[in-house]
């Protein structure tokens, strides 16, 4: 062997390993995890989701509604059907690090006639075929693996679209009861409008009211009136939405709770925002996605080299050997074997254009990968603090809605004694129904909070170990 063709062949060997360790993408480097969550509380009873965080708050409703949702929300069922399809194709790919088998037969029937005479003959075969790609620089083991990594992504990401989904319909399930209580508020409010109003027709009556006070009493029970419809559109939309997220449809569908104070709030911590990764849907389909980018380079790379290819086919056949120079006549064993190599010398640069391409892609998945795990630590962070500056808003908000109610009290029963003012009673009236207002409205955003914490540390999902 000449020198030239050692060094040729030691190159190619040498090419051969290192498209072998190409097809094996490296696992991809995490950004540094933070020693701990700024504004996470602390408190040694608090512990991250369970699975069925739902559960916590309670309600038996509630947990019906988003087991509903998990079986039949369509969305859901889509996902799931993109699962099926990501699936089916990393199968058609690992196919081909396999040989393929086929059967055949063929028959020909051939007649002709001359001056010589006449003649015909029928030739058949039956044969068992073979085909096989050496994946020598593991061109094919990087498409399945590629395709696998996907499979996985979109197992993934069907996994946080079900954790968006149930988080969605808790927030929709609060959202319609803090409507009711809302409604009752109003109600409150529209009724205690009225009765001031008849107190103000009565002075007016005596002559101890002016129209002025009266008309602006009036325009006040009408802006009472015009609040309740509003917010009975908007329960109207919320049943709406929420039957939507539980796959059926609006008509007939009900809420029969009608009151957040029904509710607990579970007590939510967080371990180590290292542990974050490993419950995060969405990190594993980013990091799958980039797994995936790693395995896409690989075979851009193992294109460049040359593809070699081995058939055989096997069978009986009439003739046996129908060639140019010798035929074996009558029926017998036939065997065909065969190899290629095939290299591509010129194509105007497209396989390094390929490469370059998923060079490129890989490069943006890898920035995707540590975008999300950074907004992962940012989502904690920002639910904790929401959380915390509810806990330290609500004793400010519980002293402004009984000094309003004291203030309300006391103005009214001024007024009514003839040694109170109307405006100072008028913007009491206002004050106290806003509080009320305001204290449901708090009540919402904070069960709501507590559904954005359990989603953001991953509401009880779990990352294999056998899921890359």
């Amino acid at each position: 062997m000449t020198t030239g063709v050692r060094w040729a062949m030691g190159g190619y060997i040498f090419a051969a390993l290192a498209a072998g360790c190409a097809a094996n993408p490296p696992v991809p480097a995490v950004p540094a995890a933070p020693a701990a969550f700024d504004n996470a509380p602390v408190d040694h009873k608090a512990s991250w989701p369970s699975e069925r965080w739902y559960r916590e708050f309670s309600s038996d409703e509630l947990s019906s509604f988003i087991e509903a949702a998990a079986k039949n929300n369509l969305d859901l069922a889509a996902a799931r059907a993109r699962v099926a399809q990501a699936d089916a194709r990393a199968r058609q790919a690992g196919a081909a690090i396999l040989p393929s088998a086929d059967a055949g037969g063929t028959a020909n029937y051939l007649a002709g006639h001359s001056a010589g005479g006449t003649a015909h003959e029928t030739d058949w075969s039956a044969l068992l075929s073979a085909s096989y790609e050496v994946d020598f620089w593991g061109k094919n083991r990087a498409t399945a693996d590629a395709a696998r990594f996907l499979a996985t992504a979109s197992h993934a990401e069907r996994d946080t679209l079900a954790l968006s989904i149930l988080a969605g319909v808790a927030d929709t399930y609060f959202e319609v009861l803090a409507l009711r209580e809302r409604l009752a508020i109003a109600q409150s409010n529209l009724n205690a409008a009225g009765s001031l109003l008849q107190v103000i027709q009565a002075r007016y009556d005596a002559g101890m009211a002016s129209p002025v006070e009266l008309a602006t009493q009036k325009a006040a029970l009408a802006t009472a009136q015009l609040v309740i419809p509003d917010l009975e559109q908007r329960q109207v939309e919320s049943c709406a939405a929420l039957a939507l997220l539980l796959g059926r449809e609006p008509e007939g569908f009900d809420v029969k709770s009608d009151s957040l104070d029904e509710l607990r709030e579970p007590v939510i911590g967080a371990g180590l925002p290292a542990d974050l990764l490993t419950r995060r849907p969405d990190i594993l389909a980013a990091e799958a996605n980039l797994r995936s980018a790693h395995a896409d380079l690989a075979a851009a790379r193992a294109a460049l080299f040359p593809s070699i290819s081995l058939t055989a086919a096997g069978g009986l056949q009439n003739p046996a050997l129908n060639a140019a120079v010798l035929t074996l006549s009558g029926t017998g064993p036939t065997l065909n074997m065969g190899a290629s190599v095939v290299q591509v010398i010129f194509d105007h640069g497209r396989l390094r254009a390929v490469r370059a391409e998923a060079q490129a892609k890989d490069e943006e998945l890898l920035a995707d990968y540590r975008t999300a795990i950074i907004a992962a630590f940012r989502d904690v962070e920002n639910a904790f603090a929401a959380i915390h500056h509810f806990d330290a808003a609500s004793p400010f908000q519980r002293e402004y809605l009984a000094q309003s109610e004291q203030a309300f009290e006391g103005a009214k029963l001024r007024y009514e004694a003839g040694s109170g003012d109307f405006l100072t009673l008028l913007e009491a009236q206002r004050t106290v129904y806003a509080a009320r207002d305001q204290v449901v409205q708090n009540k919402l955003a904070r069960l709501q909070a507590l559904v954005t914490l359990c989603k953001v540390l991953g509401g009880g999902w779990m990352q294999q170990g056998n899921e890359t």
